[in-house]
């Protein structure tokens, strides 16, 4: 069936394979990104360019610690140090959302998450840290057109069209023990050369020709801990929201995280999905959530 379909695949090594017959595909990032900035920009959202430098708190009332059982504080303020500028903001908030990506752990330690006592829910650190991913753009000028599917193949390389001239999108996510520097994001052309382009030229005999045009570093929000996100309020804050952790999976899950953010601060709780097995109870009860197709 894979092979009468999309007869430029090798398919001499796979014995089972998944294909989406709809509602399925790929977008964007930066475009969703700035659409959904725009969208915000227009309902009375304000951006600021800066970095968070701390908080401000208030004391919690005795009965209203009681009810929630945190540390007795509350977030007041988020003071913000502009950008180019030595002068620092302080913005005034009821909630906090803090979905700070893969600084998640440095921002949550500014609130002493992670710096308290042993037996206390300021312990814990957010188990969050970047991890460097490449993207490699290629041109194969006889590879696969309007028939190429993103491909995922079982060593993890995958690969997809990128318009309609020959090129295409490639990669791969390294095992633990060859995690390349975080220090920057340059890019490492010889893992293309060692670990996925052999992989693509197997799979699809038009890219043993192919060159690579162009390619960037980024950062997940690698969550050390099971690799999925962490969706909820951190049970030291009564009005904190943590949302981040995502693995990679981020841009995907975006609206529907959004959608629980927002449901959390209005009703308490997710309403549209239960999402409590995404909380910081794994975390203390040391429950990984485990996501085993993970590429």
């Amino acid at each position: 069936m894979l092979k009468e379909r999309h007869p430029w695949m090798n398919t001499d090594d796979i014995a089972l394979a998944s294909y989406g017959y709809e509602n399925e595909g790929w977008f964007d990032p930066w475009s969703l990104l700035s659409a959904f900035r725009k969208k915000a920009i227009s309902l009375g959202a304000k951006y600021i360019d800066g970095e968070v430098s701390g908080f401000q708190y208030s004391e919690v009332k005795p009965n209203e610690s009681m009810a929630y059982g945190g540390c007795g504080r509350r977030i007041t303020g988020v003071k913000v140090r502009m950008l180019n500028s030595p002068e620092t903001n302080v913005v005034n908030c009821s909630y906090v959302v803090m979905a700070a990506g893969p600084t998640s752990k440095e921002v949550g330690m500014l609130a002493d998450i992670g710096c308290g006592p042993a037996d206390g829910l300021l312990d814990l650190m957010i188990p969050v840290e970047p991890r460097k991913r490449y993207v490699y753009v290629c041109h194969a000028p006889e590879g696969p057109t309007l028939d190429c599917p993103f491909v995922i193949m079982p060593d993890g390389s995958y690969f997809r069209r990128e318009g309609f001239g020959g090129m295409y999108i490639a990669g791969k996510s390294p095992p633990e023990d060859q995690e390349p520097s975080c220090e920057d994001l340059s890019v490492d052309y010889e893992w293309f050369n060692d670990q996925i382009w052999p992989n693509l030229a197997n799979r699809v005999k038009a890219f043993e020709c192919l060159k690579i045009k162009n390619a960037w570093a980024g950062y997940y929000d690698y969550n050390t801990f099971d690799q999925n996100g962490i969706i909820g309020y951190h049970p030291a804050y009564p009005n904190l929201v943590v949302a981040t952790g995502f693995s990679g999976h981020g841009i995907q899950q975006s609206p529907a995280v959004g959608q629980a953010v927002t449901e959390l601060i209005i009703n308490g709780c997710t309403v549209s999905i239960d999402l409590t097995k995404m909380g910081f109870d794994r975390l203390w009860d040391g429950t990984p959530l485990i996501e085993k197709n993970v590429i």
